[in-house]
């Protein structure tokens, strides 16, 4: 059996579909369903079992697991809780580390760009202590997951004992099937479809930075095919520990995102600038990028969707249907 946290999210739903079209059904989901409609991102799938995330760590005395994917946190980057926060992303996820470690279970876990912080140290995965404590991330969220980095390389650096394979994925600007109950969390793309499909105006910011145009702010963005691929070349390497960038190694404009969707559509751009507000505009981040040398390096070859391809595989797949589910 195979244990996905997160499992009814956005990237734990793909990663589910993944794995049933590979055949494998016994795959047990630990994700709270809400009542927001989350768990159409799991209606078209086969599960052994779906736990609330309280009753995990009982559910999980005595039972054998083949791997734990955990991708369950709070990601909301303007979460404020610090105390939930730091329960939910970085002691539960200690609880599954010490778990994975007992029971000898391979733990491939969701790390986030977020760590980075403002990027004043760059994007490279080293994955040194001494590197991490440099990071500066600019919100709780990032916080947390910074925290539990810190927690597994100071094992890693210590000689502790771990699970027989680790491995933590600092995802980049993911985008895809699946995350339409994350609101304002959701991509741009997704939050800005059906205005482009209707012809109404998108607006994106102008720039606050001289040398950077309107709507040039640049991210990694990454199509979730793509994130889940990662995944589960993982889990078929079992080998293979670290620390790794999830990202294309290729930052693209936020107006080259739209001007994709548009172009998927066929449709004339209708674009217009606004100004930032002012409260964001001393902690905004203008450039995103992974340096994916490392997951290269652990034998990754799978490659990166284009984002123009991407786009076009999400809006005339998915966004564009009458059923946007995966």
């Amino acid at each position: 059996m195979l244990l996905v946290t997160g499992g009814a999210g956005f990237i734990g739903s793909n990663v589910v579909a993944a794995l049933n079209e590979a055949g494998r059904a016994d795959v047990a989901v630990c994700d709270w369903l809400g009542s927001d409609g989350k768990w159409r991102n799991l209606a078209k799938r086969q599960l052994a079992d779906v736990v609330p995330p309280p009753e995990l760590m009982t559910w999980l005395q005595g039972r054998r697991v083949e791997a734990v994917i955990h991708l369950g946190a709070i990601s909301e980057t303007t979460a404020t809780d610090g105390d939930l926060v730091i329960d939910t992303n970085f002691r539960f996820s200690l609880k599954l580390l010490d778990w994975c470690t007992a029971n000898a279970t391979p733990f491939i876990y969701a790390s986030s760009a977020s760590t980075y912080g403002d990027g004043a140290q760059g994007f490279a995965d080293d994955s040194s202590v001494a590197a991490l404590k440099q990071l500066r991330p600019m919100n709780l969220y990032g916080w947390s997951k910074h925290l539990f980095d810190l927690a597994v390389l100071g094992r890693v650096e210590n000689g502790d004992k771990l699970p027989p394979q680790w491995a933590g994925l600092k995802f980049f600007n993911v985008f895809g099937p699946n995350e339409y109950h994350k609101g304002t969390m959701a991509s741009v793309l997704a939050r800005r479809f059906d205005d482009v499909k209707n012809g109404r105006v998108v607006q994106l910011f102008k720039s606050h930075r001289d040398g950077i145009a309107d709507g040039d702010q640049r991210r990694d963005f990454i199509y979730v095919d793509d994130v889940v691929r990662v995944i589960v070349w993982l889990l078929s390497r079992r080998s293979v520990s670290g620390l790794f960038n999830v990202g294309t190694g290729h930052a693209r404009s936020f107006r080259d995102l739209m001007l994709a969707a548009y172009g998927a559509l066929g449709a004339k751009p209708n674009i217009e600038y606004i100004d930032m507000p002012e409260q964001i505009r001393g902690s905004y981040q203008y450039f995103t990028q992974a340096g994916v040398d490392r997951l290269h390096g652990a034998g990754y070859n799978g490659g990166f969707t284009a984002l123009e391809d991407a786009v076009g595989a999400y809006v005339g797949g998915f966004l564009d249907q009458p059923d946007r589910y995966r």
